[in-house]
């Protein structure tokens, strides 16, 4: 080392710092301690004998800080679906047991998939992104970003929630839309993965560059304004249907696999390159996980729209009671998906770590400890998903026209003047998005994250109560564009055309949080 003068610049990075700092300590297993001890004659070594008692005593803060989080997340939400049901819509609970217990299973496998995230898969990635900018050139950090954002698109669970819906989709109806969800779903897919992949280089660029967010908004939403209104005018129809199924695949992106990777990989390059000093540079990227997708189903499905449709062949007898059986139970399906999910993310961030990092994870007991923690959360709230809040919310939105139409198996329906159960359909919709977001644990983590980068200037409680009623009014239109046949596309156009004005004019931090 060199001396350096006093007031001289010293030239040392604050990333450099952290990586140097981090590997100064080494973590010793209490039971390495004590078998040294024992080595050494002393008479107190030996192995130390726990209890049940003991270990009651040593989990129970650990699981009850942790469940109760989840609890106040899902409880008040399950407790208005519920009470909705039997005092507005006069109906009783169906299988009222059986959606409690799916309402564990949610509440314990979020648990168990959160602290897993934080100890298992965000570590990996993170860990990935810390090292790679030393380890490798520019492009082919480029690559590996693009190749991660593909690969947790493809094991992204929502992504089979949009195959499952394809088979709802009356096919003469709008066959574009059933090819693109059946006989060309891979091409979905990849046209999704490809959209977050294109998005995750954009926003390891603008972290290694400095890039500003507010061109990178404009460059990614104006291409996905204009091909909504292409799709829109589209005058066989068929592009319209592709609007909606365009925009949910942006929000099937901010899901529980891609989001955390993403974040973690960013966060590690932010601490190698040491260049942003306000803690706001990492947001920002999940909003470009979100609308690249769209981009890229959309142009995709303006290029099938002029080429012949598939015909779709009838699956043979086998392959139907195939799926009937056993893969069909809630549990084998729970289990499917939560591997599905995990383990080809795994396998391609242990590649990296061996063949292009060329190291050994130092803490793999752990990361792996994490991701056994994944595959039994994801698993857990799969099937708590199917028996609890999927089917309460199932059964609400079933007997919500009950509130303005008239339906045969419902006597006395409908229970309102058709305006006044138009008001209480709007009101139940806006009220839902409102309080699920409010109770909302991640979003009180970011608040609090952004009331401190901001020192006081953004308060936690603004920003809560602002996100809450802008979901909260969201599921309202959404809800409104059902009962009254709206066009989507009028208003997304608008909409996103006044956020592209309020972005030019705001400050870059605040682009950064709302975005």
């Amino acid at each position: 080392m060199h001396a350096v003068k006093s007031g001289e610049p010293s030239g040392l990075r604050y990333g450099d710092l952290l990586r140097h700092v981090g590997r100064t300590f080494t973590e010793i297993r209490y039971a390495d301690l004590v078998s040294l001890r024992r080595d050494q004659g002393s008479d107190r070594g030996g192995r130390v004998s726990i209890l049940p008692r003991h270990v009651y005593r040593l989990v129970r803060p650990y699981v009850s800080v942790r469940l109760g989080d989840q609890a106040r997340s899902i409880l008040p939400l399950a407790a208005y679906l519920a009470f909705f049901q039997l005092f507005i819509l006069h109906q009783s609970l169906e299988q009222a047991l059986t959606i409690a217990g799916g309402m564990a299973g949610v509440m314990a496998g979020l648990m168990l998939f959160m602290e897993g995230l934080k100890l298992g898969l965000m570590p990996f990635a993170e860990n990935i992104g810390l090292r790679l900018p030393d380890r490798t050139n520019r492009a082919r950090l480029l690559g590996i970003a693009f190749v991660l954002g593909l690969g947790a698109t493809i094991a992204e669970p929502a992504i089979g929630v949009l195959q499952a819906a394809g088979s709802q989709v009356v096919r003469e109806q709008a066959p574009l839309l059933s090819d693109l969800l059946s006989t060309r779903v891979d091409w979905l897919v990849l046209a999704v993965g490809a959209g977050v992949g294109l998005a995750t280089v954009l926003g390891m660029l603008r972290l290694l560059c400095q890039w500003s967010l507010k061109p990178l908004i404009v460059v990614t939403l104006l291409p996905a304004l204009l091909l909504t209104l292409l799709a829109a005018a589209d005058r066989t129809g068929q592009s319209g249907y592709l609007i909606g199924l365009a925009w949910d695949c942006g929000g099937v992106t901010t899901g529980p696999v891609t989001v955390p990777l993403v974040l973690a990989l960013g966060i590690g390059i932010m601490r190698t390159v040491g260049h942003d000093d306000s803690g706001l540079g990492g947001f920002g990227i999940v909003t470009l996980a979100s609308l690249l997708p769209v981009v890229t189903v959309l142009g995709l499905g303006l290029v099938l729209a002029r080429m012949p449709a598939v015909a779709v062949a009838p699956a043979p007898v086998e392959v139907v009671a195939a799926a009937t059986g056993l893969m069909s139970h809630p549990a084998v399906k729970s289990l499917v998906l939560a591997v599905q999910a995990i383990l080809p993310l795994v396998l391609l961030l242990a590649l990296i770590q061996r063949f292009v990092l060329r190291e050994t994870l130092a803490n793999g007991f752990a990361i792996r400890y994490g991701i056994t923690l994944c595959l039994l959360g994801m698993m857990l709230f799969n099937l708590g998903l199917a028996y609890g809040l999927g089917a309460l919310g199932s059964q609400v939105g079933r007997l919500l026209p009950v509130a303005f139409n008239a339906v045969e198996t419902i006597p006395g329906s409908p229970l309102y003047p058709r305006l006044a159960g138009y008001l209480i359909a709007l009101a139940f919709a806006f009220i839902l998005g409102f309080g699920a977001t409010i109770a909302e644990p991640a979003l009180k983590a970011l608040a609090v994250t952004v009331e401190t980068l901001t020192n006081g200037a953004l308060e936690r409680m603004t920003l809560i109560y602002s996100v809450s009623v802008g979901v909260g009014v969201g599921i309202m239109l959404g809800v409104a564009k059902i009962l009254w046949g709206l066009s989507l596309a009028w208003m997304l156009v608008p909409g996103y055309g006044v956020l592209l004005v309020m972005t030019f004019f705001s400050a870059e931090k605040y682009v950064n949080i709302a975005w």
